[in-house]
């Protein structure tokens, strides 16, 4: 199998992050999910506008994992006031990390979880953290294999529904 290689996004690559992200949104949770409620999701938060608005953030970081060119999964993390809920200067949040379902189990994640934590000491954040669908069980185990425990909770909205996503961090 070959390498994994992690790379930053660039504006000029919108296209392809885009169609990245919505194929990875739908197969990690669409099975779980109304298709009004996805829909809803992907129209109002995986827009062109909105992934160019976030892809020019100063706070904000993207990247591609490809194998043999092609993308297989990306990594988006924030510092600064672009994270979710915490604005702190020594915390740094992912705020979504997805992988193509064919490459789940290849260490694509991990390469992009071991990216996140490379930016982490490249900017002296104390701690990583993240929030994680609490039926995204595989996530859940996968982010507790590397050393995150879980510190809270907070709702993510998903169309009209209110979900709950666990937070974890992983101190630096």
């Amino acid at each position: 199998m070959s390498a994994v290689e992690i790379s930053l996004i660039h504006p000029n690559e919108i296209h392809e992050l885009l169609k990245t992200s919505k194929e990875t949104f739908v197969e990690a949770f669409s099975n779980q999910n109304s298709e009004e409620n996805m829909r809803k999701y992907l129209d109002e938060n995986l827009s062109i506008q909105r992934l160019s608005d976030e892809l020019t953030n100063s706070e904000s970081l993207f990247y591609f994992a490809r194998m043999d060119e092609e993308i297989i999964g990306y990594l988006k993390v924030n510092f600064g006031k672009a994270q979710t809920d915490f604005k702190e200067d020594d915390s740094i949040e992912i705020e979504r990390v997805y992988v193509n379902e064919e490459f789940q189990g290849k260490n694509v994640g991990q390469n992009l979880l071991n990216k996140a934590i490379e930016i982490c000491g490249e900017k002296n954040a104390q701690f990583l953290w993240l929030g994680v669908w609490e039926k995204n069980y595989k996530a859940i185990r996968f982010y507790q294999k590397n050393g995150f425990v879980e510190f809270g909770n907070h709702p993510f909205i998903l169309g009209d529904d209110i979900q709950t996503d666990i937070l974890m961090k992983l101190n630096l």
